[in-house]
């Protein structure tokens, strides 16, 4: 090729390219045809093939996934409407237990309630009954102790009474009162 260059040089003529030199066109173009042809084949029969069988099993096995996708997200809503059922089903009772252990626990302190007043009334009553009969020696020691001072006054002033007297005056002094 070098030694093509200096010849053209030598003869005057500018040199060309040799691929662009009309000469070599039907040589280049039999093995572009030669070349593209084989290129075809190979990708047609081999390689284009495979690609489309690797290209269609990847999208069958996404789609694949999609639906398994699809079908686990409806599982999955399904069991947390169960868990939500299970949940409300179980607040439901713990109300339910609730409100019975609480009418239980209201009706023993009713019933504790009622048996503290009974007793209550009890000892009460019994004690009203201590009072009117402590008032009553009271009432009667005070009758007594009222006639002798009365006696006692009465002979510090040179006048007496008989105790049956002095007795009748304190009882109405004191029924006044």
């Amino acid at each position: 090729m070098i030694a093509l260059l200096l010849a053209a040089d030598a003869a005057g003529e500018a040199a060309v390219f040799p691929p662009f030199d009309p000469w070599h066109f039907p040589s280049q173009i039999f093995w572009l045809v030669l070349l593209f042809g084989f290129l075809y084949l190979v990708l047609s029969r081999f390689i284009l093939p495979k690609l489309g069988s690797v290209l269609e099993h990847r999208e069958s096995t996404i789609a694949d996934d999609l639906d398994d996708a699809a079908r686990m997200n409806e599982q999955a809503i399904d069991a947390q409407k169960a868990v939500e059922i299970s949940i409300a089903e179980a607040q439901a009772k713990a109300r339910e237990t609730a409100s019975k252990a609480r009418a239980k626990i209201d009706k023993e302190i009713a019933e504790a309630t009622a048996k503290v007043d009974g007793e209550l009334d009890v000892k009460l009553s019994e004690a009203e009954e201590r009072i009117a009969k402590l008032r009553e020696d009271t009432m009667q020691n005070v009758e007594d102790i009222a006639s002798e001072a009365a006696s006692s006054m009465l002979a510090k002033f040179g006048a007496s009474a008989s105790k049956a007297d002095l007795g009748k005056a304190v009882k109405s002094a004191l029924s006044e009162s």
